[in-house]
């Protein structure tokens, strides 16, 4: 059972990689993101060398973002235009990502980094997620609507200058905000090997008020680009893909997305952002544990004279 990863170095157990793919893919098609958030820590969690599996991660996320893309494409659900802007920011962010993620590996603080960016990232996110969630539980069973916004009602930030009309998404507004939203996920997902779907496509829905039937698939579609680039940059500056890897990672992602999407399809709103968020939570509390805890194995270091 056991195959040999030759980026990562080590021999693991195939088929618990399909079982980890499989998965992770059914969180990802219950709950509509990318299980880039989940399978990274994982793989760190069992041993790959956190620059293996930051890197593998992006190869495994395209793979799965190109299937969605193209089926939200046949449901005409992507906007182009705006996925171009996004993906430009995203192109930037990836580089300035990548470079960051090489200079703290030859610095020595990649895995303290990562650990510290998915503690904080996280815990944020999830607290944020966690307290919308039981608000909107609380409001519902007490029978209190939320006040819709009022038509032309937009942000200040959507007046800067570069204005663009984006006829699918019913936006029109600057895109200033948009590349530098793109620029600050993909930044995220090149460091921390996720594709930042699910920081996206909240950001895209409330921050700028378009559509959730073309978010999704827009968001699939710039951040296939973006990953594609990360994968490269990844390959060539540190050469740290695993190809095995993202290859079993993705076989069982695949399966395990198609029964995730049919739970998914039961699960009322509330309780969807609930469990999601409680699901981000975790994942930062188990990166905190491994900070603050004492490890198992423990060394120090001293110089000895001649």
């Amino acid at each position: 059972m056991q195959i040999y990863l030759p980026i990562a170095d080590v021999s693991v157990n195939w088929l618990l990689l399909l079982v980890m793919g499989g998965g992770v893919g059914f969180i990802s098609g219950m709950f509509g993101v990318g299980g880039g958030f989940l399978m990274t820590p994982l793989l760190i969690f069992m041993g790959i060398p956190t620059a293996t599996a930051v890197a593998t991660q992006a190869a495994q996320i395209a793979a799965s973002s190109m299937t969605g893309t193209i089926g939200y494409w046949r449901r005409r659900a992507v906007d182009v235009k705006l996925g171009i802007v996004l993906a430009l920011g995203g192109l930037v962010g990836t580089g300035l990502g990548v470079w960051f993620f090489n200079v703290m590996r030859r610095l020595g603080q990649l895995d303290v980094i990562i650990a510290i960016a998915y503690v904080v990232l996280f815990g944020v996110i999830g607290s944020l997620m966690l307290a919308e969630s039981l608000r909107a539980i609380w409001l519902t069973r007490k029978g209190i609507k939320r006040p819709l916004r009022r038509s032309g009602d937009h942000p200040w930030y959507l007046g800067l200058p570069f204005r663009i009309r984006f006829h699918r998404s019913q936006l029109y507004g600057s895109v200033i905000p948009l590349a530098l939203l793109a620029l600050s996920i993909a930044f995220i997902g090149a460091v921390l090997g996720i594709g930042g779907g699910f920081i996206a496509v909240p950001a895209l829905i409330y921050m700028f008020r378009i559509p959730a039937a073309v978010v999704v698939g827009t968001s699939l579609f710039q951040i296939l680009l973006t990953m594609l680039a990360a994968t490269v940059l990844h390959a060539t500056t540190n050469h740290s893909v695993d190809i095995v890897l993202a290859l079993l990672l993705t076989v069982g992602g695949v399966m395990g997305a198609q029964f995730g999407t049919i739970v998914g399809r039961n699960l009322r709103g509330d309780a969807f952002r609930l469990l999601l968020a409680m699901l981000i939570l975790a994942v930062g509390i188990r990166f905190a544990g491994d900070i603050v805890l004492k490890p198992a194995d423990t060394f120090s270091m001293v110089t000895l004279e001649n």
